[in-house]
């Protein structure tokens, strides 16, 4: 499906990132993780040894991006995907929310899709004018709260619906190039970032019980759609968002 490919994970040192690494080394391919977490990214570094890379990076600062791309290109070479996976939660209430909490969701989950997509289609447009025909494939993490909205948490689905409008216009923008972008939707998923709402019972009960299959998905749930998008049978498929999210946001 994916064997032979350098994929590139942003988040990729813990929880989906993480996960996404593992399952595309099995799968015969390279992951390439990005991170800031530098105790995570020790662990991940242990764990694929030498049928992985990861990298130390902020990728919601220009300069940081454009070197690491820069690191990428040079030691590995090409590249064939992109997951633009980082991202973090500072909720409040729309009225006690800071402009601290706004920018810093703002700048992790959004800015750094528009850096990390910058960098990469200027790689895969220029091999796709150099005459290779399948330069490559985005996938965006959204989530239902950029279809549906979330309490407490404007600043996190504004971002993530503005993901759905970034995947679309790469899209539109890179087809010529036979360059992919798609986007997932994730629900609830069990990592460290949903780990103090699963904890709480009384919002966790109030969650699961708008979750149709009854229960939070595992990373190994996620995991095998977003590799799909970028395996060539997905090939024809483009612009679009999917929902894995156990029936969160049927309808949306």
């Amino acid at each position: 499906m994916i064997e032979g490919q350098t994929i590139v994970i942003t988040g990729g040192a813990q929880g989906i990132g993480r996960a996404l690494c593992t399952r595309i080394v099995e799968l015969g391919g390279t992951p390439v993780a990005l991170d800031i977490d530098a105790e995570k990214m020790a662990e991940t570094r242990a764990l694929l040894g030498d049928k992985g890379h990861v990298i130390a990076c902020n990728v919601a600062d220009e300069a940081e991006v454009e070197a690491a791309f820069a690191r990428i290109f040079e030691t590995v070479g090409d590249v064939h995907g992109l997951v633009n996976n980082a991202g973090i939660l500072r909720p409040a209430l729309i009225h006690k929310m800071e402009m601290d909490q706004w920018d810093q969701v703002l700048g992790a989950n959004l800015t750094s899709v528009f850096l990390c997509t910058r960098a990469i289609t200027r790689h895969m447009i220029a091999r796709a004018k150099a005459g290779d025909k399948a330069p490559g494939s985005i996938v965006n993490i959204s989530s239902v709260a950029g279809r549906k909205g979330s309490f407490g948490q404007i600043n996190y689905s504004a971002t993530k619906a503005a993901m759905l409008g970034c995947t679309m216009s790469t899209a539109r923008e890179t087809a010529r190039y036979n360059i992919r972008a798609n986007s997932v939707c994730f629900g609830m998923v069990e990592t460290r970032t949903t780990e103090k709402v699963r904890s709480d019972p009384k919002l966790w009960a109030k969650f699961q019980a708008d979750i149709p299959l009854g229960r939070a998905s595992v990373p190994a749930d996620v995991v095998e759609p977003v590799l799909f998008l970028m395996s060539p049978g997905a090939g024809y498929i483009t612009g679009q968002h999917l929902s894995v999210d156990g029936g969160t946001a049927m309808g949306y």
